[in-house]
């Protein structure tokens, strides 16, 4: 085999093995040629159908994922009217339980762990409970006038003493004070 050389020109026969070029389609007589453009309205009409059969797809889908939209947002606003009602419920039933007034269990509300609003109701009713204790706590006497003092013994004891000065003071409180 020799190689070829730069300027002379290159042998023109068949290299075995080597592709040839595809011989050339034979002429058509004008009975056989295809009508381009009444394949060009066959196929604009498949896809004219096409899309409205695509269309009402679409639309059977979208009918379907809203009505799909429609049950998870009913579902989802279930859940919480009812997470909503048992923590509602909770509220309630650790303000019962620790005796709380309206304004102390409205303190509640803020809370959602149960631990921390069963501590808050615990220390709202100690506190509640403090103050009973020392605002309504009963003291013997209160509002009552103070003993009348004794002014016989005042008396005796001022004129032991000398002190006729307030012997004769205690003698004047003693008449001038209305009797029981």
């Amino acid at each position: 085999m020799t190689m070829p050389v730069e300027g002379q020109p290159q042998p023109t026969h068949p290299v075995e093995g080597a592709p040839q070029e595809p011989a050339q389609a034979p002429e058509t007589t004008p009975a056989e040629e295809i009508d381009w453009k009444a394949k060009a309205r066959e196929w604009e009409k498949r896809a004219k159908e096409n899309k409205t059969a695509a269309d009402k797809l679409a639309e059977i889908e979208e009918a379907n994922k809203t009505e799909a939209q429609k049950l998870t947002e009913r579902a989802t606003k279930a859940e919480e009217r009812a997470t909503e009602a048992e923590a509602r419920a909770l509220r309630r039933e650790v303000a019962l339980e620790h005796r709380l007034g309206k304004d102390d269990a409205a303190l509640l509300d803020a809370i959602t762990d149960e631990d921390a609003m069963r501590r808050l109701a615990e220390r709202l009713a100690q506190q509640q409970k403090a103050a009973e204790t020392t605002v309504g706590a009963y003291v013997p006497g209160m509002g009552k006038s103070p003993a009348a003092p004794n002014l016989d013994a005042q008396i005796a004891e001022a004129e032991a003493k000398g002190d006729t000065k307030t012997a004769v003071a205690l003698k004047t409180r003693k008449l001038t004070q209305p009797q029981n």
